[in-house]
């Protein structure tokens, strides 16, 4: 996975003139040329013109090279020097015309025997993408990496045992990766070191679930998530999905219990809500701005009640995320919402349409008032939450999914990620629903040319990520 540095084609002929050109440039042999340029002409003034616009070669020149002052020996250097370069992975798969519209595999479905027919599902279909994950909810990194970051190299598994041939397939079809990274849920790392996790009677603390969370005020944390992320753009992905980006659930309840470290915030006059909400903000902007140079989208899945309201406990505000992200991918699941949790809908489960057109208002009302909303990209139920009271759920086949897709269009947001744990998509729905989608995915296609809640979990196809 060791591939080149992508030098734009100015700067690569911008470099090569210096190499060519490393003159000493003089005053006698300025006006050693000059001379020679008017004895060409007729006329000095008419010489002057000419040279002015003579031609496109010269101003190029002019542009690329600082000139030197005619006192001074000095070398002719490139004035267009970027402050950094791409990573050229050698995978070449565009942001799809019309949008992203994807689902969500294992590591394992992508290790195995499933991967071609989730390859074939989504040849088959108006899908475009695969989210895959590459830091699992446990923590393991799912493929062997070239890093040589301890941490990363002690935790990583050959669950993908394939990664380039994985990337290849994937290239074939024009199938967009995007790489799921778990960030401060991960249980491997907080059991290895506890001083970067919390603790609670000299033992790591774990939720419910028996999960382990890292502390979000770590910035070794911080480095050690984006080092991961590094490491699956070098393997081709063309977008980092982070997920779990917050603090424990039911964290506010708690945090007096628990012992931890507040790192860089623990001298801020800021609350202690406000220090949770800087310190997730703070990790997606920090990654967004280490990742730039991969020229990699950067993604972050969010409760979708965090659109309402933020959530200080957890330390997740929608709008600051979103002012730091490319995509946002809240979870508004029908069957997350409690009962008469919505206005005008009892049981959310039974009315896929009416769920996501609510939430789909909630949410834009909120990315109108960014001054750079990034798009939006909601995860959609793909899976029947049998799990729910009798009479609270129905089945989730063809017209429930498609229910939700029409609300989303009817709000005018073209993308989605279909989830199932399982990975076992329905069959036979229209992704599209006749639509002719010609300009969903134009904000972030410019972007390439210019330069680029609800989390999700993997334990069966009825429980799919956190209630909210």
């Amino acid at each position: 996975m060791n591939r080149p540095w992508k030098l734009s084609a100015f700067v690569v002929a911008g470099f090569v003139a210096t190499t060519l050109s490393i003159t000493s440039v003089s005053a006698e042999e300025e006006a050693e040329d000059t001379e020679q340029d008017v004895e060409e002409t007729e006329e000095d003034s008419e010489e002057a013109d000419e040279d002015s616009d003579e031609d496109s070669e010269d101003e190029s020149e002019a542009r690329l090279f600082a000139i030197p002052d005619a006192e001074e020996d000095l070398l002719t250097l490139p004035r267009l020097i970027p402050d950094r370069f791409t990573y050229d992975s050698g995978v070449n798969i565009e942001y799809p015309e019309d949008g992203v519209r994807g689902i969500f595999s294992t590591a394992h479905s992508a290790g195995g025997q499933k991967f071609s027919e989730l390859v074939d599902f989504v040849d088959s279909t108006d899908l475009n993408a695969m989210v895959i994950d590459v830091k699992d909810d446990d923590g393991f990194i799912t493929f062997e990496t070239d890093s040589e970051d301890e941490r990363v190299q002690e935790n990583s598994r050959d669950v993908i045992t394939d990664v380039e041939g994985m990337m290849d397939t994937l290239e074939e079809s024009q199938i967009y990766p995007i790489a799921r990274v778990v960030v401060f849920k991960d249980t491997i790392l907080g059991k290895q070191e506890p001083e970067l996790s919390f603790t609670e009677g000299g033992n790591v603390w774990t939720n419910p679930g028996g999960s382990a969370f890292v502390n979000p005020f770590s910035e070794e944390v911080w480095e050690y998530n984006v080092e991961v992320a590094r490491q699956a753009a070098e393997a081709g992905f063309k977008e980092i999905q982070f997920d779990y980006v917050r603090f424990p659930e039911g964290f506010g309840s708690r945090d007096d219990s628990l012992n931890y470290t507040e790192g860089k915030y623990a001298d801020s006059d800021m609350d202690r809500y406000e220090k949770r909400i800087a310190a997730v903000t703070d990790f997606v902007e920090y990654a967004r701005e280490e990742l730039r140079e991969y020229g990699v989208k950067v993604s972050v899945d969010i409760f979708g009640v965090a659109a309402m309201y933020d959530e200080p406990n957890i330390g997740q505000s929608f709008a600051a995320i979103s002012e730091n992200v490319d995509v946002i991918s809240s979870m508004p699941y029908p069957s997350h919402w409690g009962e008469g949790s919505l206005p005008g809908i009892r049981y959310p489960d039974l009315e896929p349409y009416n769920v996501m057109d609510y939430y789909s208002q909630v949410e834009n009302e909120v990315l109108e008032e960014l001054d750079n909303p990034p798009v939006s990209r909601p995860w959609l139920q793909d899976f029947t939450a049998s799990y729910l009271p009798d009479g609270q759920w129905t089945s989730y086949d063809a017209p429930e999914i498609e229910a939700q897709i029409k609300a989303l269009y009817d709000n005018n947001i073209y993308e989605f990620l279909l989830w199932n744990a399982g990975n076992n998509y329905t069959p036979g729905v229209d992704y599209k629903l006749g639509l002719d989608i010609e300009i969903a995915g134009a904000e972030l296609m410019e972007d390439d040319e210019e330069m680029p809640e609800e989390d999700s979990e993997d334990e069966s196809d009825e429980d799919d990520s956190e209630d909210e």
